[in-house]
């Protein structure tokens, strides 16, 4: 078994073998084991894989890249998990192409079979910035996990949500661990992981690469119950995460926007195509029997605001506000200013919006 799980973890670093490629090789080679041999022997291309991918599984170093792999992991309190281990996220395991290996920074718990992903758009609206936290806060209140990819927006607003609730919720990148994207969201993946998990399937060093992020969304509808798309463009990649939802049997859901609005036009079209409207967290929780009827707990009491903070936050509302124009009113030294700016969006009252400054929730 460590076997298999040493070339698992190898093989998962080659480029171009994605899960899909790597389960049809698997089902023909029968074993990870199996994959290597028939790469080393020149049989791989005939198993559905590209001459590329043929010849880095023929030349791999299992050994190196283990070594490499795990020994980054433990420096960065990160557990790698195959698909063959107790630890694996149950939902995850049942849909058609889950990732062979996992990088876990957190904990994934059993709470954590009982998920939702709130998901949308990166140039959210404040509605739905509001919207994605307030259904998350609920959510979480109800036990129920918040599942989302750390984007900016939506995503962002989805796990603030959840994190204020005192809940648990699980963030999934489309890069390597350490490559955490957007740039600006690593405390927020810093809160995360000590309230739930960061995850991917992707090894370290692994950049964001716009292809990265379709892969990712399979994940974070794998990993839940079902989908709630809260803002999006007409061609996304949260309307991408909602087909992939229905393709694995996971339930879909839509938030209505306004119809001149571009971020309205995804979940207004998803429910004219069948998903169920939401407007308050019941028309969620209502389609599972199990997590129907339950009651929010006490929600976890926000720590005060200091007078800087609330004087901070009293310069900001639903339009964008830039950071040199907020040091300006506030008077406060720019350092200064910074640090309550990361201070009040972990505590999901602000949100940045790159290149336009900050918002009040």
């Amino acid at each position: 078994m460590e076997k298999h799980r040493k070339i698992s973890v190898a093989l998962n670093t080659v480029p171009g073998l994605r899960a899909a490629v790597y389960h049809r090789a698997l089902a023909a080679a029968g074993s990870p084991g199996g994959i290597l041999e028939a790469g080393r022997k020149g049989r791989l291309a005939r198993l559905g894989t590209s001459p590329a991918v043929a010849a880095a599984v023929a030349d791999l170093d299992v050994d190196g890249r283990w070594a490499e792999e795990t020994e980054t992991a433990a420096a960065a309190g990160v557990r790698i998990v195959t698909l063959d281990d107790e630890g694996y996220p149950a939902n995850l395991r049942q849909i058609a192409d889950p990732p062979p290996v996992l990088y876990i920074r957190g904990e994934i718990t059993g709470e954590d079979s009982e998920a939702i992903a709130v998901v949308g758009s990166r140039a959210a609206t404040g509605y739905g910035r509001a919207t994605a936290a307030v259904l998350s806060r609920e959510l979480a209140s109800r036990g129920v996990t918040v599942v989302s990819g750390l984007a900016r927006g939506i995503d962002s607003s989805a796990h603030h949500g959840a994190l204020e609730a005192g809940g648990r919720t699980l963030a999934v990148l489309g890069s390597g661990m350490d490559c955490v994207y957007p740039r600006e969201n690593r405390p927020l993946a810093d809160s995360v992981a000590r309230s739930g998990a960061v995850m991917t399937e992707f090894p370290f060093r692994s950049q964001p690469d716009r292809w990265h992020f379709p892969l990712r969304n399979r994940i974070i509808s794998g990993l839940s119950l079902g989908v709630v798309v809260v803002e999006a463009a007409a061609r996304s990649g949260a309307l991408i995460t909602g087909r992939l939802a229905l393709e694995q049997n996971r339930e879909v859901f839509a938030v209505p926007g306004n119809i001149s609005s571009p971020v309205s036009a995804g979940p207004n079209s998803l429910i004219s195509d069948g998903a169920k409207l939401v407007s308050r967290v019941e028309d969620i929780l209502e389609e599972f029997p199990r997590l129907a009827g339950r009651e929010p707990v006490q929600l976890q009491l926000p720590q005060p605001l200091s007078r800087e903070e609330s004087s901070l936050l009293s310069h900001l509302g639903s339009e964008p506000v830039a950071v040199d124009d907020l040091i300006r009113r506030s008077a406060l030294p720019s350092a200064r200013a910074l640090s309550l700016l990361t201070a009040l969006e972990l505590k999901g009252l602000v949100d940045r919006q790159a290149g336009r400054g900050y918002v009040r929730h």
